[in-house]
């Protein structure tokens, strides 16, 4: 009976986590928009902000997006003067994105406004609850990254 019971609330997890994703796309899914970005702008901003000269193509990955569907966003965002695109000087055909000074303001008004969020998000955790949080999640993609990589070397 308890191989069951831990089997069903096993089976369940996946889809817990995949929800409590959802819910937090949502509650952080229009802070962008007072600052003129939707949600995948916002991602991409990010992204670019931690990554500087990130290449396009490796953003579209990290977004798991179609590389036809970022460079929509990155049009629009390079329309907008947040990111500029500079050629790779390795490979001629690839692009490297970079903040330009317009995005400082914006993306420090955007992480203000998520901090504030988390802090209704994560209120009553505890610091120590926190880093365990953290701690889990990153084992659990490290395990899915495993999964990725072997099913990767079978094909």
């Amino acid at each position: 009976m308890l191989i069951i019971c831990s089997r069903m609330a096993l089976d369940l997890l996946p889809w817990e986590l995949a929800e409590t994703a959802h819910a937090l796309r949502r509650a952080y899914g229009s802070l962008g928009s007072t600052q003129g970005v939707t949600r995948a702008q916002w991602k991409a901003l990010a992204w670019v902000a931690r990554e500087p000269g990130l290449r396009q193509v490796t953003l579209a990955d990290k977004l798991d997006v179609e590389p036809i569907t970022l460079c929509r966003i990155v049009d629009r965002l390079e329309e907008i003067g947040l990111v500029e695109r500079q050629r790779d000087p390795g490979d001629r055909r690839a692009w490297r994105l970079h903040l330009t000074e317009r995005a400082e303001p914006v993306l420090a008004e955007l992480k203000l406004k998520a901090t504030e969020v988390a802090g209704e998000v994560f209120a009553g955790f505890d610091p120590e609850e926190i880093a365990r949080l953290r701690a889990d999640l990153a084992r659990i993609r490290e395990n899915v990254e495993a999964l990725d990589g072997a099913g990767k070397g079978s094909e």
